[in-house]
C-alpha cells in the first residue's frame, strides 16, 4: 500500500526555484528603496512653497500631437513605464505556471485564491463606506486591491525579519497574479472612448512580435519597434496601454524547443528578457511613477485632516488593512479547509495573518488606478491618493508589529534552509525528499527532469 502524507501550505518549493525567486527579490528590494525615495521625494516637493514647480513638471506635454501622443510626463509614466512593469509581471506570471513550482495545480490554488480574496474583501469595504454617495466615489472600488512587491519587499528589508524562503515566495506569486487581475480589472472597467478598429489592429505588431520570439529571435532592432506599434495602438484603442505590456510578456515562450536543447539547456527566452528588464521596471519605470504620482499636496493640518476622513480614504485604507487581512487569510483558511490541507509544520496562523498585512502594502498600482477612477487634479483623486499613503503606512507598520514577534522562530528556519553540512551548493534541507516531494519532482520515464525545470539550475524561463 502506497505510503500517503498531509498535503502541505506554505511548504517549500524546489532549490532551482528557491534560488531563482531569491535573486527576483533581491532586485525587486533594491527597487522598493528606490521607490521609497521617489515617493518621499515627491511628497516633501508637493508640500513645499516650490510645490507649484512639481505641478509644472508633472503636467509638461512632451510627444508627437499628431499620433495623439501629446502626453503629460504623469500620463507617459503612468501608461508607458508601467507597461514594462507590467511586461516583467507577464513574464513572470507566465514562468510560473509553465516552468516553476506552480505549475502544479496543489501548488498554484492558494496564491490564486489568495489573490482573489486579497482582491474581493478591499473592494467590498470600499463599496460599504461609499454607498449612498452621490458622486462617481465608487469608481475606485478597484483602488485598494493591489498588493505592492517592491514596497513590500523594501519593509522586509527595513525591519530584517529572516522570513522563511517559502513565505516570500507566496508573496512574489501572489503580488504577480494580483497585478494580473488589476490589469484585467483595469481593462474591462476602467476603458473609456473603446475603439474596436485600434485594438484589432494592434493585434498585427503582436502576432509578428509573437512570431519572432517564438523563434528565439532577439534582435532589438525587430522586437522594440513591434512592442511599441502595439503599445501606440492599444492606447488608441482606448483600453490602457499598461495591457499591451502584459499580452507582449505572454507572448515570450517560456521552455526552450527540442531544437534549442531542451529545458537542460538553461535559461531561455523568457529568462533572458526577465533579466533584462526587471532592473529596468524596478530601478527606473516604478520609481519614476511614484514620483509622479505620490506628490500630493495635503494643504496643511486642516488638508490632512479633511483628506483621512473623507470616507473615499477611509475606504481605501480600511480596505488594505483590514480587508487585506481578511481576504488572504480567510482565502487561505478556506483552500485549507476544502483541501484538508495544513500549515506548514514549522508555520502558524499568526504568519500568515502577518504576511496578510504585508499584502496590504499597495502603492503602485493602486495610485494607478486612482488616477484612472477620479482623474488627475480633483480633490477625490488627492483624498485617495492619501488614503493609499496612509493604508500603506498603517498595513507596514501592523505587518512590521507581527512579524517581528514571530522573528526568532523565522530565524531558525532560515538557519536551517542555509545549512549544507556536505558542500555541495544545495541546502541539506533541499535534499531530505519526503512522499511529497518525490510526488512532486519525480522523473518522467526517460528519467529526464520535469518540463522547465534543469537538474541542479534554473528551469527555462
Amino acid at each position: 500500500m502506497p505510503s500517503t502524507s498531509t498535503a502541505r501550505l506554505f511548504g517549500r518549493g524546489s532549490w532551482a526555484e528557491t534560488s531563482r525567486i531569491a535573486d527576483i527579490l533581491r532586485k525587486e528590494t533594491v527597487g522598493g528603496a528606490l521607490l521609497l525615495v521617489a515617493a518621499a521625494v515627491a511628497l516633501v516637493w508637493a508640500n513645499s512653497p516650490w510645490g507649484g514647480a512639481y505641478e509644472t513638471l508633472r503636467d509638461t506635454r512632451v510627444g508627437p500631437a499628431s499620433l495623439h501622443l501629446d502626453l503629460t510626463l504623469g500620463t507617459w509614466a503612468a501608461d508607458g513605464l508601467l507597461a514594462v512593469f507590467f511586461f516583467v509581471a507577464g513574464l513572470e506570471l507566465k514562468r510560473e505556471f509553465v516552468a516553476g513550482d506552480l505549475r502544479e495545480p496543489r501548488r498554484a490554488a492558494l496564491p490564486i485564491a489568495a489573490a482573489v480574496g486579497g482582491m474581493a474583501a478591499p473592494a467590498l469595504l470600499f463599496v460599504l463606506f461609499n454607498l449612498g454617495r452621490d458622486d462617481d466615489a465608487l469608481r475606485g472600488w478597484a483602488i485598494p486591491s493591489a498588493t505592492d512587491i517592491a514596497f513590500a519587499l523594501a519593509v522586509l528589508a527595513v525591519i530584517s525579519t529572516h522570513l522563511p524562503a517559502a513565505l516570500r515566495t507566496f508573496l512574489l506569486t501572489l503580488a504577480v497574479v494580483d497585478d494580473l487581475l488589476a490589469i484585467v480589472v483595469i481593462a474591462v472597467f476602467y476603458t473609456d472612448d473603446f475603439s474596436a478598429g485600434s485594438l484589432l489592429l494592434s493585434l498585427v505588431p503582436l502576432a509578428v512580435f509573437t512570431v519572432l520570439v517564438q523563434r528565439r529571435v532577439r534582435s532589438w532592432w525587430l522586437l522594440l519597434p513591434l512592442a511599441a506599434l502595439t503599445w501606440v495602438l492599444v492606447h488608441e484603442s482606448g483600453v490602457h496601454a499598461t495591457v499591451a505590456g502584459v499580452l507582449l510578456g505572454f507572448a515570450v515562450p517560456v521552455v526552450r524547443s527540442a531544437a534549442a536543447g531542451g529545458p537542460e539547456a538553461g535559461p531561455g527566452l523568457a529568462e533572458h528578457f526577465e533579466h533584462r528588464f526587471r532592473p529596468i521596471s524596478a530601478g527606473v519605470a516604478v520609481p519614476v511613477f511614484a514620483f509622479f504620482s505620490a506628490g500630493v499636496a495635503v494643504g496643511g493640518l486642516s488638508g490632512l485632516t479633511e483628506s483621512v476622513t473623507d470616507s473615499v480614504a477611509v475606504g481605501i485604507t480600511a480596505g488594505l488593512v483590514v480587508g487585506k487581512a481578511i481576504g488572504i487569510t480567510g482565502a487561505t483558511w478556506l483552500v485549507s479547509r476544502f483541501t484538508r490541507a495544513e500549515l506548514d509544520e514549522a508555520l502558524g496562523w499568526p504568519d500568515v495573518v502577518g504576511l496578510s498585512l504585508l499584502g496590504g502594502i499597495g502603492f503602485t498600482v493602486s495610485l494607478l488606478i486612482t488616477e484612472l477612477a477620479f482623474g488627475l487634479g480633483t480633490p477625490t483623486y488627492d483624498h485617495a491618493k492619501v488614503g493609499i499613503l496612509s493604508g500603506t503606512l498603517l498595513a507596514a507598520l501592523l505587518a512590521t508589529v507581527v512579524l517581528r514577534l514571530r522573528n526568532r522562530r523565522y530565524k531558525r528556519i532560515h538557519e536551517d534552509e542555509r545549512a549544507d553540512v556536505d558542500r555541495d551548493g544545495i541546502p541539506d534541507v533541499y535534499q531530505r525528499e519526503t512522499v511529497d516531494d518525490r510526488a512532486d519532482h519525480r522523473p518522467d520515464r526517460d528519467g529526464a527532469p520535469p518540463p522547465g525545470r534543469a537538474p541542479g539550475g534554473s528551469a527555462e524561463g
